[in-house]
Order: C-alpha cells, then structure tokens, then sequence
C-alpha cells in the first residue's frame, strides 16, 4: 500500500479508536471533556499511533491489537503538549493551527485537562490484551517509564533549565533523548509487544526509535527555523526567541541537516532484521526525513 493512503488509513483507525475512548463531550464536568476532545482532534498528524501500529504489523501482528497502546501513547502526547503550551512553560497561543488549550478554555482548565489526559493514557492501556510474553504490567510500566521525570518530564526540565545557558551537543542530545525520543520508541515497543515480538525485534525496533526520535527532532528544529507559523501550524522562531538549545543553535543549519540524515540511515540499519516486513517504517522514515512541515 502506498505511503499516503496506508498513513490515512491508520490515521482514520486510529481516530475512531480515540472517538470511542475518550469522554463524551456533554459528560459532566461537560467543560473538561470538551477541553480534552478539543485538544485530541486538534488535527494531528497520529505520528506515534501510526508508528505503534506499523510496529506491531512489522512483528507479524494485527494493528487491531496495537489500539489500545496506540490511544494511550497519543493520549499522553497531547497531555505533554497542552502542559508545554501554557505560560509557565513554553507559553504558546497556537498548536496545530488553532488556539491552545489554556487560550480557549484558561489556564486552570488546560492545567486539567493534561492531568486527565494523563490518567486516561493509563486506564486505556490496561485495556491492551496480554500476550504470552507480555502482560498487562510490562505495557503500563514501558508507558510510564517514558513518560517520568527521567524521561518526557525530565526532558522538559532540562529545557527549561537550558534557555539561555551555553549547551552543548550532547546536553543537547540528552535533552531529546529525554522530551522526544523516548516516548516515540515506546509507541514502537508498545506495538511490537502487542504482537508478542521476540525480544530481539523489540531490541531492534528501540533502536530504530531512538535514532529516528533524534531524527524527528532535527528536522523539528530545522522547521522551526525556516518555515513560517501559518506552515508549520505553531509559532515559529519560538525556540530561537526563548534561546533554547536546538540543533540548528548549536551544530548551524546545513550540520543539522546531516545529522538528521545519518540518524534516518542509523534507523533504516536498525529494520535490517525485519527484511521486507518493515517497509511501511522505512517509508515512514524517510517521509519524516524529506518533510517540509
């Protein structure tokens, strides 16, 4: 199946299974589950569902299986993104090409609806049915992992603390190991398990995820440099102007850009296990390397 119309696909799949777990809006608190679907559906591009999904196809598995960890990986996605958004933190008014959280529905709500995004992730993923070499704890804790403050929480901890401080490269890889890679690996890993992957696919498909995480980064900050906000659906030049460490800042434009190139070729080596099994990553991959926004 081609690229595009395999990504629609997953993506249509993907949003249906969200329709189905998240709250209704009308639920009552009504205001927080509006603020939570207004959050959710907020047109994203489902890179780590997606990902989960094609991980758990690549170990011979069915994407229908892979759901539930691909909602809860998107779950606490959006739940890091409405927190980062807020003036506390990044103090962004724009995400995905419409007003954040905390500007529709005011910084306490948006402070809550992450909470509840959170602690939804969680209970949908104790949904996913064990597989003979991975129960239901071994889901939760890989999710949880990723998402502590070693890790996604960490990552945005040594951010903060990092604008304006004179970084370098590997502080600023530290940093993206941390706030973007991690969590991408585990939707990987999350997919692979659903499938009952041996343990030497799931090593694989961590490596491939953290070189293509790091990858994803580059590219994220290479964006962020020369696209503009209406391209790139959130404010553009916003890491420049809070003097954050990015790799442009530190390794200059066209060094990011190889160095985006050869984490994509370190991912690619990565799938050599996989064979043919794995096109739809290698594609993926390549797509997320040739991106204009």
């Amino acid at each position: 199946m081609p690229l595009r119309s395999y990504l629609a696909a997953r993506v249509a799949e993907v949003d249906v299974a969200l329709d189905a777990c998240l709250p209704k809006a009308k639920l009552r608190p009504a205001t927080l589950h509006a603020a939570m679907r207004y959050c959710v559906f907020a047109g994203g591009k489902r890179l780590r569902p997606v990902l989960c999904l094609a991980a758990a196809e690549a170990c011979g598995g069915e994407s229908a299986n892979a759901l539930a960890p691909a909602c809860a990986v998107e779950l606490l996605h959006t739940y890091s993104l409405v927190h980062d958004d807020l003036p506390c933190m990044d103090d962004d008014d724009l995400r995905r090409g419409r007003p954040t959280c905390h500007k529709v529905y005011g910084e306490g709500m948006a402070v809550l609806c992450g909470d509840a995004l959170l602690t939804h992730a969680f209970a949908v993923l104790a949904q996913t049915p064990a597989t003979r070499r991975y129960r239901t704890r071994e889901f939760l804790l890989d999710l949880a992992q990723a998402g502590d403050s070693t890790h996604l929480i960490g990552g945005q901890v040594m951010d903060l603390e990092g604008e304006g401080q004179p970084l370098t490269r590997r502080d600023l890889v530290r940093i993206h190991e941390a706030k973007t890679a991690a969590l991408l690996t585990t939707a990987l890993r999350l997919g692979a398990m659903s499938a009952n992957a041996t343990p030497a696919k799931l090593e694989a498909l961590t490596a491939f995820g953290h070189a293509l995480g790091l990858a994803f980064q580059a590219i994220d900050d290479i964006l962020d440099v020369t696209q503009s906000t209406a391209v790139l659906g959130k404010t553009a030049g916003k890491d420049q102007s809070a003097e954050k460490a990015t790799y442009p800042s530190i390794l200059g434009l066209e060094a990011s850009r190889r160095e985006a190139a050869r984490l994509t070729r370190a991912a690619m080596h990565a799938l050599a296990p996989f064979g043919s099994k794995a096109g739809q990553l290698r594609e993926i991959a390549q797509y997320l390397l040739k991106r204009e926004y």
